[in-house]
């Protein structure tokens, strides 16, 4: 017989309302949907804390750091994948593109070495083993300033689940890095370079931009059609390169750096993605245009947790504070990201989609999680 739970008395996110309610899960599908504060028999009283669709991240470093939580440190790899899909559960992602660079530099200072084939196999070998807690798709980050894109891309086709490729330039003195005292600050900082090294890296990059960085650009356009995979671009930051964006056929910009990038991506129907770690700290840390401000021009339709897992519920409470709807707010980490990267089966509380659920309440104005479902099953 086919599972169901119940949850009643609870402050439903609906898709354009909050309103209480009670949702019944049938297997791994929403099943039922009713308002009021009836508590049928057999259901959990929620009490009237809120429950969500479950949350929905496009573009998180999370696994990186758990393959290599410090340079030159590589972690046992099932291990890291399982402590990064438990965390992810923990903090009420309930469905994750997991970011992996591909485009490496073998002949460079060591930082960007080929990895991104061999870590998705093993996360798929999980995943067939039924070993992890939530729904994972892949977010390629397609480097063009590197010396290998086309050979790795080449690696991966339409079965690997590829949900996302981001066209990635990081050629220093524009996009992310404009400001080349932040670069440089950021490098030494992170990888310990010296002066010496610092200024080699930063030539052989611009070098393989200016040799590479086209044909890259064009490779990794064809790959996404090949995958099926929705293209994003990053850190747009002029109106020159939105529109270059637009002709690729790019339907999502992941922070972009200026409020004209953001405004050029609207114009031409492109889902402005920023990280929520710029919304609650109150600002970018490279220096880039703060995601309130966006927010507060309506240039804002997606978060991204980006590097802190549990930034994701949190500034999405926020921006509903902010807007003064907490259903536009949710939205901004449930239904909009999901049908952005082409999902139609989750992101919304509604009969017939994924069991995808999350139960929190608010304390001191800080969400507390308090249960995770994903298909219906209890993950945290």
């Amino acid at each position: 017989m086919t599972e169901e739970l119940l949850l009643a008395n609870a402050m439903l996110v609906l898709p354009d309302e909050t309103a209480l309610g009670c949702v019944r899960i049938a297997g791994q599908t929403i099943a039922d949907i009713n308002l009021g504060a009836a508590i049928p028999a057999g259901a959990i009283d929620c009490a009237g804390d809120f429950v969500s669709p479950g949350l929905i991240e496009l573009h998180t470093d999370n696994l990186e750091r758990h393959i290599q939580p410090r340079p030159k440190v590589d972690w046992p790899h099932v291990a890291a994948i399982i402590a990064h899909d438990a965390e992810l559960a923990s903090t009420g992602i309930t469905t994750v593109f997991d970011a992996m660079r591909v485009g490496s530099i073998p002949s460079g200072a060591g930082r960007y070495q080929k990895y991104a084939r061999g870590l998705s196999r093993e996360l798929w070998a999980l995943r067939k083993q039924d070993a992890l807690r939530i729904s994972h798709f892949l977010h390629l980050r397609a480097e063009v300033c590197s010396e290998t894109l086309s050979e790795e891309l080449n690696e991966f086709d339409a079965g690997d689940r590829v949900g996302i490729v981001s066209l990635m330039d990081h050629t220093p003195g524009q996009r992310q890095f404009r400001d080349m005292l932040k670069f440089e600050a950021y490098l030494k900082g992170k990888y310990a370079m010296d002066d010496g090294t610092f200024m080699r890296h930063v030539a052989q990059l611009k070098d393989l931009r200016e040799r590479n960085g086209e044909r890259h650009e064009r490779e990794a356009v064809a790959a996404a059609h090949r995958f099926g995979a929705v293209l994003a671009s990053h850190d747009d930051t002029t109106e020159h390169q939105v529109c270059v964006s637009a002709k690729h056929g790019i339907r999502l910009a992941e922070f972009p750096t200026t409020l004209e990038a953001a405004q050029a991506c609207h114009s031409h129907g492109i889902k402005v993605m920023m990280g929520a770690p710029n919304l609650i700290r109150g600002g970018s840390h490279s220096g880039n245009v703060a995601a309130q401000t966006l927010a507060g021009t309506g240039h804002l339709d997606i978060l991204s947790s980006d590097y802190v897992p549990s930034a994701l519920l949190l500034s999405a409470v926020m921006l509903g504070r902010m807007w003064g709807d907490m259903s536009r707010g949710m939205k901004t980490v449930t239904q909009t990201p999901a049908l952005a990267a082409g999902l139609n089966d989750r992101g919304s509380l509604q009969t017939g989609m994924r069991a995808d659920l999350i139960r929190f309440r608010m304390r001191e104005d800080v969400p507390a999680l308090s249960a995770v479902w994903s298909r219906g099953r209890r993950v945290s």
